[in-house]
C-alpha cells in the first residue's frame, strides 16, 4: 500500500483521536498533512508536536492566535482559522484522504470541500449526508471521490456488502438492511424516569466513549435517526427496507438481509479504531490495536425492537426522510439545538423530541435544490427551535 497523507477534521475528538492511534501504529503508511480542531488548542499543540502536520486550523481566530503562541518552536506548521482554513486543508492537492469528523453541521462545508476535491473521504460526520442528501451524492459522483463510511453501523454494512455493488442493493440481492443500535444508558427507564435524568447520565454511554453530543444522541435514538437517513443515502435504499435492532452487547455493528435468506454480519468489540482502520486501509487490512473479540466471554447476544413511544426521535428521522426535500436539515438543526439546550441545562431530557418535532411543525417542506437553500433553512430552523426552547425552559 502506497503512503497516505491524511487531513483530518476534528482531531482532538473521539474519532481523531482515534484515527492518530491508528496513524501512529503505521508511519510507513500514514503521515498528516493536516490538523483541525475547534477551541482545544494546547490539545492541538500536541498533536502538532507529535504529528508534525504541515498546516493546523482552529475554528476561531482566537484559538489560532493561542496555538500560534504555544507552536512558535515550530515555524513550519502553518496555522490557520476559520470556514475557510479548514475548507482549504480538505481540498488541499498534499492530502491523499480526509478523515470528516467535525462533529454536527459544522463538518459539511469543509467535508463537501473534500468531496468536491476528489478525495477519500473518511465519513465520520453523519450530518453532512443528513443535511445534504442528495446533493451531497450527486457531488461525490461528479467529482470521483471516494466516500467510504466509518459510523462504525454503516462501515458494518459497507463491510457485508460486495464492494462492487454498494450502491445497488437490488443487484446485489440485499433484502434489508439490520441496522443495530445499543439502546443508550435508558433503554430500560420508563417514561417518567426519563424526564429526570441529567446530562451527565446521559453522556454515560454503556459500550462507546464519545462526545457529549453524540452520547445524547445515542441517549435518545436520534443517533440511530440520523444513521437511518445516512444508510438510506449511502446504500441508496429507503427507510423501509432498513430495521433497527436494539442490540445491547454492541458488538454485532449491523447486518444485510439478502433474497436468499443469508444474513451477514460484522463482529467486533466497540472501538472505533476498527472501522478507521477499515476505511484507511481499505481494501486492505491493518492492525488496528484492538484487542481480538473474545465471544466465550460475551456468550450471548440480545435483540430488542426499539420503542419509539419513550424514544420518538427514531420516528422523528424516518418521518423526516419520508418527507423530503429540506425536512431533515431542519430536523438536524433542531436537534443540536435542543441537545445544546439540554446539555446546558435548560431542557428535559423528554423534551428535546418536542422541540424537533414542533420545529418541524413549524416551517415547510421545501426542495433541497442547493446547498444555499440547505444553510437557509439550516438557520432558520435553529432559531424556530431556540423559540421553542424559551417556552419550554426549565
Amino acid at each position: 500500500m502506497n503512503a497516505r497523507r491524511l487531513t483530518i477534521l476534528g482531531a482532538t475528538g473521539s474519532i481523531g483521536l482515534s484515527t492518530l492511534d491508528v496513524v501512529r501504529r503505521h508511519p510507513e503508511q500514514f503521515s498528516v498533512y493536516a490538523l483541525t480542531a475547534s477551541t482545544r488548542a494546547p490539545e492541538l499543540a500536541v498533536l502538532c508536536r507529535e504529528f508534525r502536520p504541515q498546516v493546523a486550523v482552529m475554528a476561531s481566530f482566537e484559538a489560532a492566535q493561542e496555538l500560534r503562541e504555544l507552536l512558535t518552536d515550530l515555524p513550519q506548521v502553518r496555522v490557520l482559522s476559520g470556514p475557510e482554513g479548514l475548507e482549504e486543508v480538505a481540498a488541499a492537492p498534499e492530502a491523499d484522504a480526509v478523515m470528516a469528523a467535525i462533529v454536527g453541521a459544522a463538518g459539511l462545508p469543509p467535508t463537501l470541500a473534500a468531496v468536491r476535491a476528489g478525495k477519500r473521504v473518511l465519513l465520520a460526520n453523519k450530518e453532512a449526508l443528513v443535511m445534504s442528501g442528495q446533493l451531497f451524492m450527486d457531488a461525490v459522483a461528479e467529482s470521483g471521490a471516494e466516500l467510504l463510511p466509518i459510523d462504525s453501523e454503516h462501515n458494518a454494512i459497507f463491510q457485508c456488502l460486495p464492494a462492487d455493488r454498494v450502491r445497488d442493493p437490488d443487484a446485489a440481492g440485499v433484502s434489508r438492511i439490520l441496522l443495530t443500535a445499543s439502546g443508550g444508558p435508558f433503554r430500560e427507564h420508563s417514561a417518567a424516569e426519563l424526564r429526570s435524568v441529567s446530562p451527565a447520565e446521559a453522556c454515560a454511554h454503556p459500550n462507546w466513549s464519545m462526545g457529549q453530543k453524540i452520547s445524547v444522541d445515542s441517549a435518545t435514538l436520534m443517533n440511530k435517526g440520523l444513521e437511518l437517513i445516512e444508510a438510506c443515502w449511502l446504500f441508496n435504499t429507503t427507510p423501509d427496507r432498513v430495521e433497527v435492532h436494539v442490540h445491547p452487547e454492541s458488538i454485532i455493528h449491523s447486518m444485510v438481509e439478502y433474497v436468499d435468506g443469508s444474513v451477514l454480519a460484522q463482529l467486533g468489540s466497540p472501538d472505533m479504531r476498527t472501522p478507521i482502520a477499515n476505511g484507511l486501509a481499505w481494501p486492505e487490512r491493518i492492525d488496528a490495536g484492538v484487542a481480538p473479540l473474545d465471544l466465550f466471554a460475551i456468550g450471548r447476544f440480545h435483540f430488542e425492537r426499539p420503542d419509539l413511544v419513550r424514544f420518538p426521535c427514531l420516528r422523528l428521522a424516518a418521518e423526516a426522510f419520508e418527507a423530503g426535500g429540506t425536512s431533515p436539515a431542519v430536523l438536524n438543526a433542531a436537534n443540536e439545538e435542543a441537545v445544546a439546550a439540554f446539555l446546558a441545562g435548560n431542557l428535559c431530557f423528554t423534551d428535546i423530541p418536542v422541540i424537533i418535532e414542533r420545529t418541524l411543525a413549524a416551517m415547510d417542506v421545501v426542495p433541497a435544490d442547493s446547498f444555499e437553500t440547505i444553510f437557509a433553512r439550516d438557520a432558520e430552523a435553529r432559531h424556530r427551535a431556540r423559540e421553542q426552547i424559551g417556552l419550554l425552559t426549565v
